[in-house]
């Protein structure tokens, strides 16, 4: 751990030109509501997308990935280049040295939803606590290098603290792919298939014409996702007390019978930033009661029983095999009318 803003004592740091400092980068580990920065710090990586047009070469089109940025990431960054992970537009959490060429890893085709499949392997070093620049420095660039003298200085700065035996250590082992769940139930099969028309839609400027709303998803998809895994239709309240979905063991639907609150966000906007506000609403219900993350597509769920720690997840638009752990929790048990979801023991 570094601390920020460091106070470098009798170096020469704060008194190097901008010329003699190393080449610094900056990239993004997701917005602040739906961060992924500890991933990319746990496997010593630094990811961008989009990733699902394929990997990098040199005869692809900046236009293959709407824009110059993967370009730029593949054939700019030289080994030895430092670079700084920041969340949100304005927030650094670690530095690092950048320790290898391009990559294109398949494994991180879903990392809360984003294809940022483009890799470089990186030696992190975790600040001791977040550095908050003001006026939005990095602005919305997924990945760029810094020109700021005053983020460059902070960098390099934050490079000559402590010991430096972080900056050789080994790198981290990536975790390996995971398969694609390709025979999956008749029910959940045509909800997939259906996921991917309205992915393909969505994408089309004159099919859709902006993003459906959390209504939609939740009539279009996560109903149905309900409902074919057995659930009837009584045991699931749409909007009541302002949950998105709330899924009853049985009737009455009051809230010690609550077993699961289904709390919906819009496309693109990162599911995990929901958490906050479902554990609200969990922890009104008798109990409380397991919460389940959703767009439509994409599902989280979290064991109140466990500090609502993440422990299954679905992607209907890449469905992997540990789908299975999500779809199995979530059965309706009719013959003992109450839900796997809610055996959280």
């Amino acid at each position: 751990m570094v601390p920020t803003r460091p106070t470098m004592g009798s170096t020469t740091n704060r008194d190097r030109t901008k010329s003699d400092m190393r080449t610094v980068w900056q990239i993004s580990g997701g917005m602040k509501g739906s961060p992924y920065d500890d991933l990319l710090i746990r496997h010593g990586l630094a990811l961008i997308g989009p990733g699902d047009p394929g990997q990098w070469t040199p005869d692809r089109r900046d236009d293959d990935f709407d824009g110059g940025w993967v370009r730029r990431f593949a054939t700019e960054p030289q080994i030895g280049d430092v670079i700084l992970l920041r969340i949100g537009s304005d927030q650094v959490v670690a530095v690092g040295i950048i320790a290898s060429d391009y990559q294109y890893l398949e494994q991180f085709d879903d990392v809360h939803g984003w294809d940022v499949q483009h890799a470089r392997r990186v030696r992190w070093r975790t600040l001791s606590s977040p550095e908050v620049f003001p006026n939005r420095v990095f602005g919305a660039s997924p990945f760029s290098r810094v020109i700021s003298e005053e983020i460059i200085r902070f960098a390099d700065e934050a490079m000559g603290v402590g010991l430096d035996a972080w900056q050789t250590a080994p790198l981290l082992n990536l975790p390996p792919p995971e398969r694609l769940w390709e025979n999956p139930p008749t029910w959940l099969n045509a909800l997939v298939g259906l996921a991917h028309d309205w992915f393909q839609m969505i994408g089309q400027e004159n099919s859709f014409r902006g993003l459906p709303s959390e209504d939609e998803m939740v009539a279009h998809f996560v109903v149905p996702l309900f409902r074919s895994m057995g659930w009837p239709q009584e045991l699931l309240a749409v909007q009541w007390n302002y949950v998105d979905l709330a899924v009853f063991r049985s009737l009455p639907r009051v809230p010690e019978n609550c077993c699961l609150v289904v709390e919906a966000k819009r496309l693109g906007v990162g599911v995990e930033s929901a958490l906050r506000q479902a554990i609200g609403y969990s922890n009104r219900m008798h109990g409380c009661c397991d919460v389940l993350l959703t767009d439509g597509f994409r599902y989280r769920l979290y064991d109140a029983a466990r500090d609502f720690l993440p422990i299954a997840y679905a992607n209907l638009i890449t469905l992997k095999v540990n789908a299975c752990v999500l779809t199995e929790r979530l059965q309706y048990r009719r013959e003992i009318n109450e839900p796997a979801a809610n055996i959280t023991k």
